[in-house]
């Protein structure tokens, strides 16, 4: 890796252990490397060496989006990173450059676009109506993850990826088993492993298909020679769990809510900002843990003074971009009114997460369904004792003890 900067100084590395937060508490090691400068160096739990880590929103976008930061060379190396032991597939979508990871995003494009989404959100109302049925049926207290934040995500992402219902369970089984890394890395492989082979026999079953759900759009492509079995399959388990990273950003997103009694009593009283205020939300969560997937300088490239060597990882911080005081005033402030809020919550350029729209779609029916059906809603516990999740990539509360 580079031994110079532009001023021949190259900033100290900082070992960035990632611990586990509760709450929406912002990482305090990430904290301090937004203010050591623009662009740092890490070292993480995991992998081999250290990175570059680039904070500043302008800098987050430029990388994300330059053809001469790529993924496909990250394939064969032990980056510095934070999962004990992420091992990724030749061909997964996640470590494409254009050209193929263009013409793999196309296959499944049509279902991810507002029409896509639009389709299928009489489906997830109903879907969510019947879960808050149970939920006031059963009555308080009650864990509202159980209960509404993890079935609901699971049920509209096997819906949109034309997953039968009798099989979200094992769906929701694997996805928590590839997300954490409290079980190790033989049941995570295993669980893998069992998502592929399932998503293989359920997109061969498609080939011909000429439905609007994912799995039938993959077969029709497979069908037509536009993308390989296995780069469907691949693509298939990344939306799907993807999809049920919904579960932990509401989690976050009621937490807070339930914790700040003056937000809720707004959304409650003027409901044409809730759109609005959720993309605000979506701005200030820090939804996850430490950082995502890694790319590397495929040239040399200066970044404010810093010259990024050809070879050299790169990791760009969605989290630090959203907090950058630059282009969003007062960052820690939750200002429901801000506009315009230019947030990559999502991400940004070609990795762009497909499932935003979804996700925006879940969280305003959500919070619509909760806040008008139960208006007492609130904590059951004191908010110490709500217990997050362990060894998680993406951060949210394992229960959410509630009462209304």
């Amino acid at each position: 890796m580079s031994e110079e900067t532009l001023t021949g100084i190259l900033p100290p590395i900082r070992h960035w252990p990632a611990v586990d937060l509760t709450g929406t508490d912002f990482d305090p090691v990430l904290a301090d490397l937004m203010r050591e400068g623009p662009v740092t160096r890490v070292q993480l739990a995991n992998g081999e060496g250290w990175a570059w880590l680039v904070t500043r929103y302008d800098d987050v976008r430029m990388v994300a989006n330059d053809p001469r930061f790529g993924r496909e060379a990250v394939m064969g190396r032990q980056v510095t990173r934070l999962a004990p032991h992420y091992v990724p597939d030749r061909g997964a979508v996640g470590f494409l450059d254009p050209p193929d990871h263009t013409r793999l995003r196309r296959s499944v494009a049509a279902a991810f676009t507002a029409k896509g989404v639009e389709r299928i959100r009489e489906q997830a109302r109903d879907l969510l109506d019947e879960l808050v049925d149970e939920l006031l049926q059963d009555g308080p207290p009650a864990d509202l993850t159980a209960t509404v934040l993890s079935p609901f995500p699971i049920a509209v992402i096997c819906e949109l990826m034309g997953v039968p219902a009798g099989d979200r369970h094992d769906m929701h089984t694997w996805t928590q088993l590839i997300l954490s890394s409290a079980h190790g890395k033989e049941a995570s492989e295993k669980a893998k492993r069992e998502m592929s082979a399932y998503f293989s026999d359920l997109i061969a079953l498609r080939e011909g298909s000429t439905a609007e759900d994912v799995t039938s759009l993959l077969g029709a492509a497979v069908g037509r020679g536009e993308v390989t079995p296995e780069e469907a399959v691949g693509l298939a388990g990344l939306l799907q769990i993807g999809g049920e990273a919904v579960t932990n950003n509401s989690g976050q997103l009621f937490y807070l809510l339930l914790t700040r009694p003056d937000l809720v009593e707004r959304l409650r009283s003027d409901p044409g900002i809730r759109p609005r205020a959720i993309d605000e939300l979506l701005r200030y969560i820090p939804h996850r843990n430490a950082v995502g997937l890694s790319r590397i300088a495929l040239e040399d490239v200066e970044i404010r003074g810093v010259r990024i060597r050809a070879g050299d990882a790169v990791y760009v911080s969605y989290l630090a971009a959203n907090r950058d005081p630059d282009v969003f005033t007062d960052p820690e402030t939750i200002d429901f009114s801000r506009s315009p809020n230019p947030h990559v919550a999502f991400g940004f350029g070609p990795h762009y997460c497909p499932g935003g729209m979804l996700a925006r779609l879940e969280a305003e029916l959500l919070v619509d369904a909760l806040l008008d059906r139960l208006p007492g809603l609130r904590l059951a516990v004191p908010p110490g004792q709500v217990a997050f999740r362990k060894g998680a990539l993406i951060r949210g509360p394992e229960t959410l003890p509630v009462t209304w």
